[in-house]
């Protein structure tokens, strides 16, 4: 598909759900690659929420991480079908990711060496983001981190939940050639 027709996705599901899309257009390969720059071939699987059209699950492949090592976790049906076809060996789990704490396995025993997350999670309650969040720590091998995008100038993970996880986010650049602008941040344990 050509980068015109995943624009149109991206809208078209955009008008449907607005705030559970979060954006009108595919990530850039700029914002993929900075989101993606710690990902490793050979050190393990990689989570990715809200692929979408796959931007950053390219990026990620590309750095060398096969498809089977890949869970993609999307609730749009218009991604979905999309994603089945474009990655047919990875693992793509169709479900709420605020449910995703109350699933034990697989994120119990993911030893992911990244979470990679593309979901709107500013519009999302803080409830909701403790379900998520707790769901990727879990999923997490030692020393590994979350990596957010957003289009605002802070961490949209709420404070209350960096704290009481005791979790440090680390802003770790800006893709300025992104439509909107935006910033990445690496979530961790604060050790």
């Amino acid at each position: 598909m050509s980068l015109s027709t995943d624009q149109s996705v991206f809208l078209k599901s955009w008008l449907k759900r607005p705030m559970r899309t979060g954006a009108v257009a595919p990530s850039s390969n700029a914002l993929a690659r900075l989101i993606t720059r710690d990902i490793l071939p050979g050190a393990g699987p990689v989570i990715e929420l809200g692929p979408g059209t796959g931007a950053f699950t390219r990026c990620i492949l590309a750095k060398g991480v096969p498809q089977c090592d890949l869970t993609l976790v999307e609730n749009s049906p218009d991604f979905t079908a999309l994603l089945r076809q474009r990655f047919p060996e990875a693992r793509l789990l169709d479900m709420d990711v605020t449910r995703m704490r109350r699933w034990h396995d697989p994120w119990r025993s993911m030893q992911a060496q990244a979470v990679i997350s593309g979901l709107p999670l500013l519009t999302m309650g803080v409830r909701a983001q403790w379900n998520v969040v707790g769901a990727c720590m879990q999923s997490l091998q030692a020393g590994a981190a979350l990596y957010q995008f957003t289009y605002m100038t802070r961490c949209p993970i709420a404070p209350e939940i960096l704290t009481r996880m005791n979790l440090k986010a680390e802003r770790i650049g800006s893709s300025l050639l992104n439509l909107p602008p935006a910033s990445v941040y690496r979530i961790a344990l604060n050790t």
